[in-house]
């Protein structure tokens, strides 16, 4: 029987801590809590349903929305004589007593609401920092001779934010918090990294997706690929238009390589793929077809990019990625590279904006590595420290990525795995790495191969995983459930939605994704759109 006085007596004290929390939702409060650095720019109260965000912060202009009642504050925090950052902290009425930090993407500098808004739902105290600037995902001119900044961009934003956020939300509720995690991908996924490995105590669990680990590598990579599909116009040159060519023909030779013709590729090293398929013949058109200059420049981009010397310098694109490739690309008609590539030399390793990309050799990569300015780069392996706390890391990267080869991600496992095997350290005891079959960079598939897992995979309006909110099916949830209940995750099942901005519309596939290096295996029978015809099956 449900004892009724003992009901009420919870109902009014939980009552009385939302009501108190509300009543700090002001500056004169968050200014008595923080340091004499920072200060509070703006308390907002946001209704049930509401919807919150800054158009000024350029590359996050969107609001999030469906939001729970929450306070929204804004915080600025001086981290040099020369350089601040800004970030945002949401903290719901009904708090779950625990925090959650998203990261950020590209070069961008702002506050990411609409990912914190895909995570407050679940109940966390959910936090985005600035990282220092505010700028649009390629703009690196902000970092042109200011090492403050690039500092706070490369490590330093994310921390301080994390540490007042943290301070602020316990503060807020006048209770202790009892888990805090981080989700994030792409820089999002090279953020959450440099916690792992320089602030291990930061967080119990992180969910990285994609890392931008190498960042020295990473933006030299994009250089380098832009460089070898130019000059445009030239006969080597493939125009972005011929791409989803090759990957329809990619798929059409490769989807079968599992055993199943679903256009699904689940490991495209399995598939023996010949470009020559794509040749012209005499008479056809060439926007459908490519010339022997093209497949050349084809194979180039699927190649592991080596300096002269053969020194390794980063995994080349993976089969099945083509249909993103450009993504990777210069802007059409400026007949020059990335500029994730050009601005990230120009701006923030040699400090000068009229270096001409023309110019590229190996010399600057070995100039970035031995500066790694701003220490961005998280290339520290051994993650002992966050094991020892307790710490739990879920990892996950698409196979058609077409941003940030998936192989970066397979390097980086790999060195962890060395590192933590020379000390006697299992890895699989914290932390867990999954390849998602055909999905892209962060989000979206080739092939409507499933990839949505809920956490900062951003559906406007929508968060977890409607009709799903399980450890199954939410990467979040699975995270939560390893940390607070220690059940870890063989497996993930990813949704394709049939509208994938709209979820209400109902599911198209699911399929599990396999703790690597196992891979999912179809059962012989069933449904191959449902999740339980497949199996994880361990690798030699």
């Amino acid at each position: 029987m449900i004892n009724l006085s003992k009901l009420l007596a919870i109902t009014i004290a939980l009552s009385t801590v939302n009501a108190h929390s509300q009543d700090n939702c002001n500056n004169e409060f968050f200014n008595s809590v923080l340091p004499s650095n920072a200060s509070s720019l703006g308390t907002y109260h946001v209704p049930a349903n509401g919807s919150f965000g800054q158009a000024a912060d350029i590359a996050y202009p969107i609001n999030a929305t469906n939001l729970p009642a929450l306070c929204a504050v804004i915080v600025n925090v001086t981290s040099s004589a020369t350089s601040s950052y800004t970030f945002g902290l949401f903290l719901p009425e009904d708090w779950n007593q625990r925090f959650i930090a998203v990261g950020n993407g590209g070069f961008s500098g702002g506050i990411n609401w609409l990912s914190m808004g895909s995570v407050v739902p679940y109940g966390f105290a959910t936090l985005s920092t600035s990282t220092g600037h505010n700028s649009t995902g390629q703009d690196m001119t902000w970092a042109l001779n200011n090492p403050e900044s690039k500092a706070d961009w490369g490590y330093r934003a994310m921390h301080g934010s994390v540490v007042l956020g943290k301070q602020l939300t316990s503060a807020y509720y006048s209770k202790k918090l009892c888990y805090s995690y981080y989700a994030g991908c792409s820089t999002g996924g090279k953020q959450g990294m440099k916690e792992v490995q320089k602030y291990p105590s930061d967080f119990d669990g992180v969910l990285i997706g994609a890392p931008a680990w190498w960042s020295t590598h990473q933006q030299l990579w994009q250089l380098t690929v832009g460089i070898i599909n130019l000059p445009e116009g030239s006969p080597s040159y493939i125009p972005y238009s011929m791409f989803p060519f090759i990957s329809n023909e990619v798929l059409r030779q490769c989807d079968a390589s599992d055993g199943v013709l679903d256009t699904i590729i689940m490991d495209p090293k399995k598939c023996n793929f010949r470009p020559q398929a794509l040749l012209c013949h005499p008479g056809q058109n060439t926007s459908t077809c490519l010339s022997p200059e093209q497949i050349k420049t084809w194979e180039a981009l699927h190649r592991p990019i080596a300096a002269i010397n053969n020194t390794f310098v980063y995994p080349n694109f993976e089969l099945g990625s083509d249909a993103q490739i450009p993504g990777s690309f210069g802007v059409y008609g400026t007949n020059a590279p990335s500029l994730y590539g050009t601005s990230y030399v120009q701006n923030y390793i040699l400090d000068d904006a009229s270096w001409d990309w023309k110019t590229y050799n190996y010399s600057v990569v070995e100039i970035a590595d031995a500066l790694n300015p701003g220490s961005t780069n998280a290339a520290d392996f051994d993650i002992s420290p966050f094991y020892e706390r307790g710490g739990k890391l879920l990892h996950y990267h698409g196979l058609a990525d077409g941003l940030i080869p998936t192989g970066a991600s397979e390097l980086l496992y790999n060195n962890y795995l060395y590192n933590m095997s020379a000390k006697g350290i299992k890895l699989d005891d914290f932390y867990r790495f999954f390849l998602v079959p055909g999905m892209q960079h962060c989000s979206g598939s080739v092939g409507n191969a499933p990839w949505y897992m809920g956490g900062v995979q951003t559906i406007q309006g929508v968060y977890g995983v409607p009709g799903f909110r399980d450890r199954e099916h939410d990467a979040i949830l699975a995270l939560m459930a390893w940390v607070e209940k220690d059940v870890a995750p063989e497996h993930i099942i990813p949704t394709k939605w049939k509208n994938d901005t709209d979820p209400s519309q109902g599911v198209l596939r699911q399929r599990p994704i396999c703790k690597f290096p196992a891979e999912a295996m179809y059962v012989g029978h069933g449904n191959v759109n449902a999740s339980s015809s497949w199996k994880c099956v361990a690798q030699a």
